[in-house]
């Protein structure tokens, strides 16, 4: 759990924009792990296995939740009680920048996307998604693209 519990937060961050839905969504991740380990034949790499799990449950999680109703957001002018660095916040905001972007992606993209930086090779991600290593490096292709778009508006 400790090797691969980052991927897992990760996965679920790239799918869920709530922090404290993502963290319930990877004890959910755990539990589904923990649940079909007896099943795991050892076809895949443990990473596969668990990134597998993690990204189908991830996008079940996605599913329900776009059947809710929406919550209203928090104002703005709420302080935190724990200032941060300068270069901290700088390097936050960046890494929530490339997660909102990454959200923003279709899901065919935002899977390849996400299962990419997690790693794993083209034809993995092909295996794990069901679809051909020339497909994987298109969406790819076209994901980075998209990113680049929505990450520097008017660079194109």
């Amino acid at each position: 759990m400790a090797q691969f519990e980052p991927m897992v937060a990760r996965i679920c961050a790239s799918n869920e924009c709530d922090r404290d839905l993502a963290r319930e969504l990877a004890q959910d991740v755990w539990l589904a792990i923990w649940k079909a380990l007896p099943a795991f034949r050892g076809e895949s790499t443990p990473k596969t296995f668990v990134a597998r799990i993690a990204q189908f449950r991830a996008i079940s999680h996605v599913a329900q939740r776009a059947r809710m109703p929406l919550s209203a957001a928090l104002s703005e002018d709420l302080v935190s009680p724990h200032p941060q660095p300068e270069v901290q916040a700088l390097e936050a905001g960046q890494r929530n920048q490339l997660l909102s972007a990454v959200q923003r992606l279709p899901l065919a993209y935002r899977q390849v996307v996400i299962l990419t930086l997690e790693d794993f090779p083209p034809p993995e991600v092909a295996v794990m998604l069901g679809v051909s290593a020339n497909v994987v490096a298109v969406r790819l292709t076209r994901a980075r693209s998209m990113l680049r778009e929505l990450l520097n508006p008017g660079d194109a």
